[in-house]
């Protein structure tokens, strides 16, 4: 959180209590157009993983981030095996019933796709449009599950302090693009997503969480707000034909590529993210 409070004036940094967990939250207050943006992350970051995008918008609109269950600075779930999508995705409804006074923008990244979506279909009560980042609206391939179950596996069993070279060596490359792999002048900026990927033992959990989703491809036929889907032209997590599809599933929605972006786009290239946030905002806020 080092840079969002370099970045930010942060009205207030506090933990919720939601669904019988605690989740640290931010709340930047609130902005000039009245209006608030929600930012839900993805698998292993926090809400600083749209802390550029926070720091460019919040004299516009109030944002709220939160960390997930099991994630960040939130509080762990001991007794759980899996942190499931729908327990988030209900985390997140509560959070917003308690924080926000009306419909908000929500913006989802990977794992936060996932719940922004959710969100979208099954509450539009609290949703005025959406911004779907570097998701996919399907189960975790089955491809992917036996490679992705080994690394969990090893994580839980190394635990943090071993698991954090694996991370950095076998989670990085997919979390992030090629480009910004072999940029040496980044490389500070890779240690630090590394470090902020490595910084729980217990992240496993939530792992499981995602690996052993459900679809939600189905459902979208039913989100009817203005939605924005963006994806890194150098993602292999969630591939662009992900976003596509998404996209052709929404009826009211755009699809933005961002160049020489992976799967972290949000702070891999956070000045062509934000402003295809921006530029969609305008559209559609009040």
């Amino acid at each position: 959180m080092q840079f969002l409070r370099q970045s930010v004036s942060v009205e207030t940094m506090p933990v919720i209590e939601v669904n019988g967990t605690t989740l640290f939250y931010v709340d930047t207050g609130a902005g000039s157009t009245g209006e608030t943006i929600a930012f839900s992350h993805g698998l292993l970051w926090g809400t600083e993983l749209f802390a550029p995008q926070i720091a460019a918008l919040s004299g516009r609109y109030r944002c709220i981030a939160w960390d997930h269950r099991g994630q960040g600075q939130s509080a762990a779930d001991p007794h759980r095996h899996v942190i499931d999508m729908e327990l988030v995705w209900q985390d997140a409804v509560a959070l917003l019933e308690a924080l926000a006074p009306g419909p908000v923008h929500f913006c989802g990244l990977s794992m936060g796709g996932f719940v922004a979506m959710r969100m979208g279909a099954r509450r539009p009560d609290l949703v005025k449009s959406l911004i779907l980042m570097e998701t996919s609206s399907d189960p975790e391939p089955v491809e992917n599950l036996g490679k992705y179950r080994l690394l969990t596996k090893m994580v839980k069993t190394l635990g943090q302090t071993l698991a954090k070279p694996l991370i950095r060596s076998q989670v990085l490359p997919i979390m992030v693009g090629k480009t910004i792999l072999a940029d040496k002048s980044r490389k500070a900026e890779l240690k630090r997503f590394g470090d902020i990927m490595g910084r729980r033992g217990d992240i496993w959990r939530a792992v499981n969480g995602v690996i052993e989703r459900a679809g939600i491809h189905m459902e979208l036929s039913r989100v009817t707000v203005p939605t924005l889907v963006i994806v890194g032209d150098e993602d292999v997590a969630t591939v662009p034909a992900k976003a596509e599809k998404i996209a052709s599933a929404i009826s009211r929605a755009k699809l933005v590529r961002i160049p020489r972006a992976g799967h972290s786009s949000s702070v891999e290239e956070p000045v062509l993210v934000t402003a295809a946030m921006e530029e969609f905002l305008r559209d559609h806020a009040r």
